[in-house]
């Protein structure tokens, strides 16, 4: 299985062990966005997350590990009405740059974006060979929302979402989870909990029960390539 010979792979990527990571989950610093090595990365459960505060690429694997459980989510009534009645079209992979580049935009606590314009090439670089992959949500001909990540075995780890119009956000992830849960995905990475993914029913997972899962996902064939929808 690919995700396995990538998690294989984390010495000969540089990575060290993740046991290592600090307690902000900061385990290295340095290296590129290869394709190689951001799939090594999220084999192994690391991701990058740049900051203006170092010119150096910091990699983060924090524990505890924030997932979503497809087909075990918490969708209130409310929601299933907004999903219903919500005037938007959803589609998946249809318009991947322009989904990051909005994610780009999202307004940050700190005044700036960790979506930088090497992270954009780097992200559409991994669309490109199958394995990065956007959900997204139309009004019309017009992008109002949407969400991307990555795919390896039956694990999806997400990055960032947009909304231009209210709820398109959270249409397009509820969207998402439901496909996954079609498919039989294993879980959602969340990284860490958000008020948001927390009225979901997300769960933290410590550092050797996320790895052990993350294996355990990994040991099925990647979805890889543009996604249709089945459901």
């Amino acid at each position: 299985m690919i995700g396995l010979e990538l998690r294989r792979a984390r010495q000969a990527a540089g990575f060290p062990p993740v046991e290592k990571a600090d307690e902000d989950g900061l385990l290295a610093v340095g290296g590129d966005l290869s394709p190689e090595r951001l799939l090594i990365a999220y084999a192994n459960g690391i991701f990058p997350w740049p900051s203006k505060r170092t010119p150096l690429l910091p990699w983060f694997c924090p524990s505890p590990r924030t997932v979503l459980i497809p087909g075990r989510i918490s969708v209130s009534r409310s929601n299933r009405k907004i999903m219903r009645r919500a005037p938007f079209t959803m589609t998946y992979d249809r318009a991947f740059p322009a989904v990051i580049a909005a994610c780009a935009t999202v307004p940050r606590h700190d005044g700036g974006t960790w979506i930088t314009d090497a992270m954009v090439q780097g992200y559409i670089r991994l669309h490109e060979l199958g394995f990065a992959h956007s959900v997204e949500a139309w009004n019309g001909d017009r992008l109002v929302g949407g969400l991307y990540g990555v795919s390896l075995g039956a694990a999806f780890f997400g990055e960032s979402m947009f909304r231009l119009e209210s709820e398109a956000s959270k249409v397009a992830l509820l969207t998402l989870l439901d496909q996954l849960a079609a498919w039989n995905f294993h879980f959602v990475d969340c990284q860490m909990m958000t008020p948001h993914v927390q009225r979901l029913g997300a769960l933290d997972w410590e550092m050797d029960h996320f790895q052990s899962e993350l294996e355990r996902a990994l040991g099925q064939e990647t979805r890889r390539g543009p996604w249709a929808p089945t459901v």
